[in-house]
Order: structure tokens, then C-alpha cells, then sequence
């Protein structure tokens, strides 16, 4: 039996003009799968992945192509501190460009975030380990949107060119 638990809210460091997805998967071949997963979508995205090993060495394991962004990848698998717990930091590309790719990978079991927002991930730690129960992604909202909103929203959608 378990004598307690322990809820924390860990605040993750988003990179600078970029994004990260977190999420949980059940394998040590996380890293590759993802790290194929994310060139094969675009080539032209910046990224790092690192992932918390759950059993054996339970090592962090990490990948990408930027050298900023697999470190920042790894500072927040680090502070998650989560067995099967992955982090991705991306540049130059969103992840609507990858999660449906990522939630491909077969050892994906769960992706709790993709944003640019401020982030904490909420942590639950018994005497076992740390596993994630949530997150609180950017702010609440304000308020409903405008016809002035709805204007600026789809103008945004047509400057990425998600929109006509």
C-alpha cells in the first residue's frame, strides 16, 4: 500500500518562435519512431525528442536535428520526471504539421498538449515514480468572440495558409 501522494504543477519551457507536444508512450523505440515520424512529415522543421525511460536503465533517451532544441526537449522530460513521458520542441513548423503523424507511431499511447502557450503539466508522485494526470495550457478564456475576432481569426488561418 501506498503511504501518500503528491500533486505538483510543473511549469515546462517553451523554446523561443516555437512549440512542444507532450505525451506518453510505452517504448523504448519512442525516440526513433518520432524522430521519423517528424522528418518524413517536414523536413524543414527544427527539432529535438526525449523521452523518460520507465524501467531498466531508466535513462533519458533523446534525438533530433537541432542541438537547442534536443536540450530543451530534455530539460523538460527532466523536470516531468514521468516513466513513458515524451517531449517534443519544434521550430519553423506547428504541430498540426506533425501530431497526426506522431499519434501514428505505434508505441503512442496519449498525447496530453501541443502549444506554444505558457505550460504546466500536472504531476501526480507516490513512492513508485511520477506520472502526468494533465496540463493547464496558456490562460482561461476572457471572454466570446466578435465579429471583429471571428475577422482577425481567419485572417491569422489565411497568413499560415490553412485558409483561402
Amino acid at each position: 500500500m501506498l503511504s501518500g501522494m503528491e500533486l505538483k504543477a510543473i511549469r515546462l519551457v517553451i523554446p523561443e518562435n516555437g512549440n512542444i507536444i507532450v505525451g506518453q508512450s510505452h517504448f523504448i523505440k519512442t525516440v526513433e519512431d518520432i524522430y521519423e515520424a517528424i522528418v518524413n512529415t517536414s523536413p524543414h522543421i527544427q527539432f529535438g525528442v526525449a523521452f523518460n525511460e520507465a524501467s531498466g536503465d531508466c535513462l533519458v533517451r533523446f534525438d533530433g536535428n537541432n542541438e537547442a532544441l534536443k536540450h530543451n526537449a530534455i530539460q523538460n522530460a527532466q523536470a516531468i520526471a514521468g516513466g513513458h513521458v515524451f517531449v517534443v520542441s519544434l521550430q519553423n513548423g506547428f504541430p498540426i504539421n506533425v501530431l497526426g503523424r506522431i499519434r501514428e507511431v505505434p508505441e503512442v499511447a496519449n498525447i496530453y498538449c501541443a502549444t506554444a502557450n505558457p505550460l504546466e503539466v500536472i504531476v501526480a508522485e507516490t513512492e513508485q515514480g511520477r506520472g502526468v494526470l494533465g496540463v493547464i495550457d496558456g490562460s482561461s478564456p476572457k471572454g466570446v468572440e466578435t465579429e471583429s475576432h471571428v475577422k482577425a481569426r481567419v485572417e491569422l488561418l489565411q497568413k499560415f495558409g490553412y485558409k483561402r
